[in-house]
């Protein structure tokens, strides 16, 4: 008679880039909620030729951060791991490319106004209405390449700056006071929020801009906009969205999305270590133990 082995712990891999090898930050208490969770995890590189995708219970794409300059290459490898890879690839390629803003505010959410543009003479047009305005990569992380235009009728790409495709969106006042709120979505319910505001010399929240982040209290505001923007988003695309990060920032009066983070969205587990727990539930939610 044969006889089935002991289950043993679900296996969570946690995948990230050579620059973020040991983890994002903070990922020591999501390493210590998932084992509490009794899953085994390990962080990968995605682009490790070694890593057996095909092992994994659950698949968790974390802090991928080099995936802007790479974008072929990292959607091809999110094609092939396989049903295990929490959101997925499709989420994963409407996401990566900006234009979903332009998709999003079609459909009536409330989002900074945004114009997808192609080419230099796109560029100006639109930062031309808008007046003092941002430029952003279509497909960029980190805030990288990221341009403030004060007369689009005479800009021009910087030589070492972005190339193009881009977005255009005018210069929302508040960053400079109110800053950016980020409200984190996992399993479908908001579960906490942060504050992040920029340095004095820059717009851009991140700490390698000179950003700071802390936590604060999830107001109902927030959290009924980032649900909303993560229910359309599944609307739109007919996908599970596992977890995402809604950030947003108060225009014209109204919190309105800047960005709705599906792919990699930092957890900002070393300002708010509690998220831990909610990310650590939904993943083990969906881990079956193995038996052989």
């Amino acid at each position: 008679m044969e006889q089935i082995g002991e289950a043993t712990a679900p296996l969570v891999l946690l995948v990230t880039s050579k620059e973020w090898a040991e983890g994002e930050p903070g990922h020591a208490a999501l390493d210590r909620a998932l084992d509490a969770n009794g899953l085994e995890s390990r962080w990968v590189v995605w682009d490790d030729l070694s890593v057996d995708w095909g092992a994994a219970d659950v698949i968790a794409v974390r802090s991928t951060w080099d995936y802007d300059s790479r974008l072929g290459e990292f959607l091809g490898w999110a094609s092939g791991v396989g049903p295990a890879l929490l959101n997925g690839a499709h989420v994963f390629r409407w996401n990566t490319d900006k234009h979903y803003l332009v998709e999003l505010q079609d459909t009536g959410l409330p989002v900074v106004p945004t114009v997808a543009a192609d080419t230099v003479f796109d560029v100006r047009a639109a930062a031309d209405r808008f007046g003092l305005s941002v430029v952003k990569p279509r497909v960029g992380a980190g805030g990288r390449h990221i341009e403030v235009v004060s007369d689009g009728r005479v800009w021009l790409p910087q030589p070492d700056g972005h190339q193009g495709p881009w977005i255009v969106q005018p210069l929302v006042e508040s960053i400079h006071h109110d800053g950016e709120t980020s409200v984190f979505v996992i399993g479908g319910h908001p579960v906490s929020q942060v504050e992040k505001l920029p340095s004095t010399t820059d717009i851009r929240v991140h700490e390698q801009f000179g950003g700071t982040a802390r936590s604060v209290e999830l107001t109902d505001e927030a959290a009924m906009l980032a649900a909303e923007a993560i229910a359309t988003v599944v609307d739109l695309l007919g996908a599970e969205v596992v977890y995402g990060r809604v950030d947003m920032m108060r225009h014209q009066g109204r919190l309105v999305v800047s960005e709705v983070e599906l792919t990699e969205p930092g957890l900002y587990l070393d300002v708010l270590p509690l998220n831990a727990l909610p990310f650590a539930e939904a993943i083990a939610n969906r881990a079956l133990p193995r038996t052989w």
